[in-house]
């Protein structure tokens, strides 16, 4: 077969959604005259979005086999040597993300045909998610960092516009604004990175970029002491820290579930929120040569993945509390990026993708079948009545605390053992991190799973319940819950197939084989834990086998096994833990304090520093000292000078004689 992938063929993957997305954004809204109807508008972006899948899958299928590609596809200008174009870079990274992304997408758009049946704003919601898949693809696909840099801020706007989407909601305006302004902290960073690459590469072409790593590496950054390959990967890793939500700019995620859920799925499970993680595993060669660097990304990446954990337990809401797990699992990906193991990152970020895309979905199926109830305290009993929910709600709860042989304890595992056997100073702290963050996820996932679907039936009692939407889905009924049509619970099928056996299929290739080799680089003797990790890698079965003597494994148990315990068998036990810790749960309760600190503290701050520079700055020096001083002194000047304007010639005569006396007068004394 051939070498190098088609070009056109390449092109069409993002192309397709963007169609779809232009059609109904265009022609099924009032912007168009809405020309088309709600079944046209999902067709034909539920056919674009197919079509990428299908043709990412047919490049898989060519990488896998050797295919590679990396040109420009159009060059858009030359400035001072260096070029701005629009290029793919298609290699094993790129060609998972790719499939990764579409198939999500896709299983979201069908999903979405049930969940938002009665919204007004059926045709732009599809408009929308079909614009963020085609940004996603563009992001991921690019070849340089222009068009990384396009990419990732799309996704960004296309997020403000989903998360806002119901805009005569409060919190959902206040939500997407607040996703928006963090997001822009972060890309502060990531901008700033790209421009010292830029400045001192001449380029922003990957391939070109990397060529040029090792006089990147003798640089220091200009007036100190500090190495710019240092400077520029913490500049970068700011980005993926907004984007990533990496604490402290971790905010804006929870409170985005305020939009509705299939963008939870798409935006802040599988795609959006991995872009970070995948910048930073295509930035290995620049990762490789700062120590420091690694390991700041190690420990940010450690709190997230432990301290994030500890505030799914205390939420309520169904959606925050897989929120929370989407943070927590974040923070294990960004550990192994920290420990050099990007290929392990890479790993759980597509194992994660499936399993918490079904999450999320499946805990949309329950508020519709639960008639708009989010709070689990209110629900209970599920199981009977939403059989195929309760499933793949349990699938996709088993992948993710890392049960044997379902995807997520591939990925998991995998993660704690690069981390065991890194060498960077942070290590120690960011294993008892992923190690204690085990028994954290299995609690408060199986929280949420004996809440949600055991016990008493409770949602009769609610007297209150949090809808999730201002619209009711056309449910009204008796009360009682009720499986879901079938546009919601076959993409649960579909995802919840990938959640229990990609991890087996792939760990091999994606690991160990050569399926990244060409687009992750890492230096085995600074950075030896996948080395390591290698050599203790016998197979997925031995893994599993290996796993049973093993301290995640009685971790997870032990989590599940407490859950259990306090929510089903001894409910007392809750009540009296938040009556001994009250102090820590309202620590847990203010999410840290940190939204209070940004809000009075942070946002207060710069509105006094801008008042501040308007009325002394603006006002005091611009205003009043220079710009009404510069006017008022001209004013003084020409009343002087309009007395000197007399109009009369003997008044000119003298002052031309008394000028020449003067200039003899001064000439004469020179000439003395």
């Amino acid at each position: 077969m051939s070498t190098t992938l088609s070009a056109s063929t390449l092109l069409a993957v993002p192309l397709a959604p963007l169609v779809g997305s232009a059609l109904a954004g265009i022609f099924g809204t009032a912007f168009g005259g809405n020309r088309l109807g709600r079944a046209a508008s999902h067709s034909l972006t539920i056919l674009g979005v197919a079509v990428a899948f299908v043709l990412s899958a047919m490049t898989l299928m060519d990488v896998m086999d050797g295919a590679r590609f990396n040109a420009t596809i159009y060059e858009w200008m030359v400035v001072g040597g260096m070029k701005m174009e629009i290029g793919f870079m298609v290699d094993g990274l790129t060609a998972m993300m790719m499939c990764v992304v579409t198939f999500v997408s896709l299983m979201v758009h069908i999903y979405t045909m049930g969940y938002m049946a009665d919204d007004k704003g059926y045709n732009r919601f599809f408009a929308y998610i079909s614009l963020f898949t085609f940004s996603m693809l563009m992001l991921v696909m690019s070849n340089n960092l222009l068009q990384l840099f396009f990419g990732w801020e799309a996704v960004g706007l296309v997020s403000y516009l989903l998360i806002g989407f119901w805009y005569n909601k409060p919190t959902a305006i206040f939500a997407n604004m607040k996703a928006f302004l963090v997001n822009r902290v972060g890309d502060f960073g990531f901008i700033l990175g790209i421009g010292l690459i830029a400045a001192y590469t001449g380029t922003l072409n990957y391939t070109e970029i990397f060529a040029k790593t090792s006089e990147l590496g003798a640089m220091t950054f200009p007036g100190t002491d500090w190495m710019l390959v240092t400077v520029i990967a913490i500049c970068l890793f700011i980005g993926a820290m907004g984007k990533s939500a990496q604490f402290p700019l971790h905010v804006w995620l929870p409170d985005s579930m305020e939009g509705p859920t299939p963008i939870s799925a798409l935006i802040h499970a599988a795609t959006m929120v991995t872009a970070g993680i995948f910048m930073v595993a295509r930035m290995s060669p620049i990762y490789e040569l700062s120590d420091v660097a690694l390991n700041f990304v190690l420990v940010i990446g450690a709190i997230t993945a432990l301290f994030m954990g500890f505030l799914g337990i205390i939420q309520n809401d169904i959606k925050r509390v897989v929120a929370y797990s989407t943070l927590s699992q974040l923070g294990y990906m960004t550990v192994a990026l920290g420990a050099s193991a990007y290929s392990v990152a890479v790993f759980h970020l597509m194992t994660h993708a499936f399993f918490k895309a079904l999450l999320f979905l499946a805990a949309g199926s329950v508020i519709m079948g639960l008639h708009h109830n989010q709070d689990i305290l209110w629900m209970g009993g599920v199981r009977k009545y939403m059989p195929i929910t309760w499933i793949t709600s349990l699938i996709g709860t088993l992948a993710l605390i890392g049960t044997p042989f379902f995807s997520g304890f591939y990925s998991k595992d995998s993660i704690i053992e690069a981390v065991h056997f890194s060498n960077l100073p942070g290590a120690g702290f960011a294993y008892f991190a992923v190690l204690a963050g085990v028994f954290v996820t299995s609690f408060y996932s199986f929280r949420l799973y004996f809440l949600v679907f055991h016990g008493q039936e409770r949602y009769d009692q609610n007297p209150d319940a949090h809808h999730d939407d201002h619209h009711d889905h056309g449910h009204h009924g008796d009360g009682k819950p009720h499986e879901t049509p079938w546009v919601v619970t076959l993409p649960l099928v579909l995802l919840a197939i990938p959640s229990v056996i990609i991890g087996y299929l792939t760990i091999e290739p994606m690991l160990f084989g050569d399926f990244l080799k060409d687009a992750i680089t890492i230096n085995a003797e600074a950075h030896p834990a996948m080395a390591e990790f290698a050599k203790i890698f016998h197979g997925p079965v031995a893994m599993v086998s290996h796993a049973l003597h093993t301290p995640p494994l009685y971790l997870a148990i032990a989590g599940a096994v407490s859950a259990w315990y306090m929510y089903l068998v001894n409910p007392a036990v809750p009540a009296a833990f938040a009556r001994a810790l009250r102090p820590l749960i309202t620590v847990l309760e203010n999410k840290y304090y940190l939204d209070w600190f940004n809000e009075n503290v942070l946002a207060r701050g710069a509105r006094a520093l801008g008042v501040g520079l308007w009325k002394g700055g603006d006002r005091g020096v611009i205003e009043t000292g220079v710009v009404n001083a510069s006017w008022k002194l001209v004013g003084t000047v020409s009343a002087v000078v309009l007395h000197l304007q007399s109009g009369y010639l003997y008044h000119y005569a003298l002052v031309m004689i008394v000028g020449v006396l003067a200039f003899m007068t001064y000439f004469v004394w020179l000439a003395k």
